[in-house]
C-alpha cells in the first residue's frame, strides 16, 4: 500500500538523520588512534588493528607463546590445567597493555568493546560450544572501591553479540594481595581457597572472561572451584597474554 511505502521511506529518512545527529554530536572513533570511524563499524581501526601485538602462535590449553603451530605447550603436556581452551588473541604488549590498565584502573571504559570485539574474532568455534559467560569475580571491597569489573564490562558486548548469558553465583571470598609482582608460585600460593561457588551453576560449558593472563593461576583456581560443583567444562578467554 502506498500509505505503508510513504510511513516506511518517512521512518527510515527520520533514522538517518538521527544517526547523522548522532555521529556529529558523538562520533564513533578508534579506541586506540582516535581516528573516526563509520557508524556501526569495529570499534578499532585497520590501522590499529594491523600494528596490534597479535599472539599469533599459542598452547591451546593456558595461550602461552610458542615458537610455532602447535597444539600445547610442555608445561601443559606434563600436568594439564583444568581449562579445555584458552584463548588470548594479543600480547601484552604496548598499546594494550595501555589500553587494559586505563579500562582496569582509570574507568575509560570505550576500550571494553573495542577489547571485546578483538576477543570475539578470536574465538572461533568456540563460541558455539560454550553456553554461559562468567567474568573473572572480584572481591567486594575493591570491586565497592573500583566501581566496576573489567572482566564484567567485556563480558558485556560478548553476551550482546553471541546471546550467552553472563552467569554469577561465583564469589572472590578472600582479599588476596595484588597478583602483580608475584612469581607464578606466590600467584598460586595467593589464590589458594579465594573463589567459592554460592550456587549450582546449571550451565555445561562455561567460559571465564578477563582482561589478562600472566601464569594463569586466577583462572586456573577458578575453573577448579567451578569442575567441583558439577560443572562439566570450562574454557578461558582473555584480551592479552603475558610473557
Amino acid at each position: 500500500m502506498r500509505w505503508q511505502k510513504t510511513l516506511s521511506f518517512g521512518c527510515n529518512a527520520a533514522r538517518k538523520v538521527w544517526l547523522r545527529a548522532d555521529n556529529a554530536v558523538m562520533p564513533q572513533r578508534c579506541a586506540f588512534c582516535g581516528m573516526r570511524v563509520d557508524a556501526g563499524a569495529r570499534p578499532v581501526c585497520d590501522g590499529c588493528a594491523a600494528d596490534l601485538p597479535w599472539l599469533e602462535h599459542a598452547c591451546a590449553r593456558c595461550a602461552a607463546p610458542l615458537p610455532g603451530a602447535g597444539t600445547c605447550c610442555g608445561a601443559c603436556q606434563s600436568s594439564p590445567p583444568p581449562a579445555r581452551f584458552t584463548v588470548a588473541p594479543l600480547l601484552y604488549e604496548f598499546p594494550v597493555d595501555a589500553g587494559l590498565k586505563a579500562l582496569k584502573f582509570r574507568r575509560q571504559l570505550f576500550y571494553a568493546p573495542a577489547f571485546a570485539e578483538l576477543l570475539l574474532g578470536a574465538l572461533g568455534q568456540l563460541r558455539h560450544e560454550v553456553d554461559a559467560l562468567l567474568p573473572v569475580p572480584l572481591h567486594w571491597r575493591r570491586l565497592a572501591y573500583r566501581g566496576y569489573n573489567q572482566a564484567n564490562e567485556l563480558c558485556k558486548p560478548i553476551a550482546r553479540r553471541t546471546g550467552l548469558p553472563v552467569i554469577g553465583g561465583v564469589a572472590r571470598c578472600r582479599a588476596t594481595a595484588a597478583q602483580s609482582g608475584l612469581s607464578a608460585s606466590a600467584r598460586h600460593r595467593n589464590l589458594r581457597g579465594a573463589f567459592i561457588v554460592k550456587k549450582r551453576i546449571a550451565a555445561r560449558h562455561v567460559l571465564l572472561v578477563d582482561d589478562v593472563i600472566t601464569t594463569g593461576a586466577t583462572t586456573r583456581h577458578l575453573a577448579l572451584a567451578l569442575l567441583e560443583h558439577g560443572v562439566a567444562e570450562v574454557s578461558v578467554a582473555a584480551v592479552a597474554r603475558a610473557t
